[in-house]
């Protein structure tokens, strides 16, 4: 009797333990401005979403100029670090940078001159993703620079395209290169490894003749090159901007900023051909604007609460 109650005793302690390991879904974003800095959600299905520490800060601005945090986004590279980069600026040619090894203590924040060379307007919304190939960090982010694509100067809010760097410590940085430009004026890429391919989600933000501010898919055997011109969009008939994708299980899911409708969307596909809008199932934090989602241990997130 004494064995099968230790056997039972042994049996709800390893699924009490593999059940904390678990990895669950972490959420960065900011809210109004970003002025305040960091904010972080979290969540088990991908579908229901709860702020961390009451949905205050975690990290106030100090980069650049106009000191803000917008955009943020988290990776967590191969020496167990987290990345982030953010939008520290409407305005300026640098990006902030800063890591973590918990969430909560961080690094000195860096402000990355990725545009200094150039006469260009501002970066906006800059991701990261590791390339293993490499064994090192791309850096990408949306430029606009006056006089660069004269064809689509005036159609839409800005001209932007994507530009990227890329580095080995977060101390030196390659000259910024373009990464994507298919004739029409392009923000908020993300991408995300597919086997052997690359999956870049993005938004269209042209504006003129006709308003095309929808997400699309595009894809690569290379991460920075050779994306082509995107097919149907991915999203409905509704403004979207800043995707942000993981896969879970079989299904892709890429939740986006519904910007014009002040809530966030979130679209599903197992094919990556044909997607279902699955918005009526998303309960986001209050106010959440632009950011990205990442996979994390369980363990992580018990720390941040």
């Amino acid at each position: 009797m004494r064995k099968l109650l230790m056997s039972v005793l042994w049996m709800l302690f390893a699924g009490a333990t593999f059940a904390q390991q678990k990895d669950v879904l972490l959420f960065s974003y900011f809210k109004g401005n970003g002025e305040d800095g960091l904010h972080l959600a979290w969540s088990e299905d991908g579908y229901n979403w709860k702020s961390l520490r009451g949905d205050s800060s975690f990290l106030k601005p100090t980069a650049g100029k106009d000191k803000l945090m917008r955009d943020p986004c988290i990776i967590q590279g191969p020496d167990g670090l987290f990345h982030m980069v953010w939008t520290v600026s409407w305005h300026e040619k640098t990006i902030g940078y800063a890591s973590s090894k918990d969430l909560v203590h961080w690094s000195g924040q860096q402000n990355v001159p990725v545009m200094a060379h150039e006469n260009a307007s501002n970066c906006w919304a800059p991701e990261i993703t590791y390339d293993a190939k490499k064994k090192q960090y791309v850096i990408y982010w949306a430029t606009t620079i006056p006089g660069r694509f004269p064809a689509t100067d005036t159609l839409g809010d800005n001209n932007h395209r994507m530009y990227y760097v890329t580095t080995k410590d977060f101390k030196t940085y390659t000259k910024a290169q373009l990464l994507y430009d298919q004739g029409f004026n392009v923000i908020d890429a993300t991408i995300q490894p597919d086997g052997k391919r690359y999956l870049m989600f993005l938004k269209d933000e042209t504006v003129k003749p006709v308003p095309q501010k929808k997400l699309y898919l595009v894809t690569s055997n290379k991460l920075t090159s050779g994306y082509g011109k995107p097919t149907t969009p991915i999203t409905g008939n509704y403004w979207a901007e800043g995707p942000t994708a993981i896969k879970i299980g079989n299904t892709w899911m890429v939740y986006f900023d519904k910007y014009t409708q002040h809530k966030y969307g979130v679209v599903t596909s197992t094919d990556l051909v044909n997607w279902k809008d699955e918005s009526d199932r998303l309960s986001m934090p209050k106010g959440i604007r632009h950011g990205t989602v990442l996979k994390v241990k369980r363990e992580v997130v018990d720390r941040l609460q």
